[in-house]
């Protein structure tokens, strides 16, 4: 099978002949359809100072996936050939503490899919099946390979209480126009999604996100500032921002990965008496649950996919994933018989 791999310590990525994976006893085999290129991905592409420290090659990139069951381990259950599935891309011990008492997701152990474990970049990727997700019925392909990234934004969304409350949402990527179209239908007074990217604010209005606009235009939300903020860039610029717009007593939850450290003013965070909450991947499995129910009751993220490009085409996916003139960029490996023509 063909397969895109880290292979040395430079920028860039080499697709190669591989293998197809083993199946052990406790693990599905799925046939890939399509992925998702996530921010991680670029940071792992360009080989910066955050990858450097987390990613060791060789390694097959990619976690952000849709697939069909094509094979399943001896002891597995529940899933059968042609299961349209996803995958959780943490995969964790099962043993410690946080897992035991069903808080898996702060796993001090986790392995990240595509960071640490080979991940979903490849024709065809085994996964253990305790991590698989099989889709509802009325699941389309697009909502199906964007379910990494809305859990991301649905868990964002909702670390803090957001009913009737003035949210700031920072990044307008896929998961900041995610984030604050989850937060809207979480009965949120007013919702501000803000960025330095004119498409990028754009495609969030297009998509219906009401108030989204250049960060330069922002303002406090009420006039007492945000009750909530949800960062989703990792921009230092971000954060001191959301920090300076937050009201005393607001929350501040962060997923954003900064490609570097920066200082924060930890004074301002004490004295305006803000919680900050650090957010990691989606709770196993009650966000993947939440987020079918969205799906399920009308939330269409499907338009923030902007561009396709076959698996062969990954140079140009990368650029232009690595641009703010896109949404959310799709790699194409094998046709699922449902999914849109490839857009150039």
């Amino acid at each position: 099978m063909k397969a895109l791999f880290k292979v040395d310590g430079l920028p860039g990525l080499q697709l190669l002949d591989t293998p197809v994976p083993a199946v052990r006893d406790d693990d599905v085999l799925i046939r890939v359809h399509s992925t998702g290129i996530c921010g991680t991905d670029v940071h792992v592409y360009q080989w910066d100072a955050w990858a450097q420290r987390h990613v060791t090659a060789p390694l097959v990139v990619g976690h952000e996936f849709v697939g069909e069951v094509v094979e399943t381990g001896r002891h597995v259950s529940g899933f059968r050939p042609g299961d349209l599935v996803g995958g959780e891309g943490h995969l964790v011990c099962g043993r410690c503490r946080d897992c035991r008492e069903g808080h898996a997701h702060h796993c001090a152990h986790t392995r990240g899919l595509g960071i640490h474990h080979h991940g979903a970049f490849a024709e065809y990727l085994a996964l253990p099946a305790t991590n698989v997700w099989r889709h509802n019925e009325g699941t389309g392909p697009d909502a199906a390979v964007l379910f990494d990234p809305l859990g991301n934004a649905v868990h964002t969304a909702g670390v803090f209480p957001v009913l009737g409350e003035d949210v700031l949402v920072t990044g307008a990527g896929p998961i900041g126009i995610m984030t604050a179209m989850v937060a809207e239908r979480l009965g949120a007074n007013s919702v501000t999604l803000a960025d330095v990217s004119e498409f990028r604010v754009g495609l969030a209005r297009d998509m219906g996100v009401r108030r989204a606009l250049d960060v330069r235009d922002l303002t406090p939300g009420s006039g007492r500032g945000f009750g909530v903020a949800l960062e989703t860039s990792g921009a230092a610029a971000a954060v001191r921002q959301a920090v300076e717009l937050l009201a005393h007593g607001g929350k501040l939850a962060a997923l954003g990965l900064p490609p570097q450290d920066f200082p924060v003013d930890w004074s301002t965070l004490v004295l305006k008496s803000i919680a900050v909450q650090g957010v990691y991947g989606r709770r196993m499995f009650a966000t993947w649950r939440e987020t079918s129910s969205l799906i399920d009751n009308g939330l269409d993220v499907a338009p923030v996919i902007t561009h396709r490009f076959p698996f062969t085409q990954f140079t140009d996916a990368f650029a232009t994933a690595a641009g703010r003139t896109c949404g959310k960029v799709v790699m194409q490996w094998h046709d699922d018989g449902r999914s849109r023509p490839h857009i150039p």
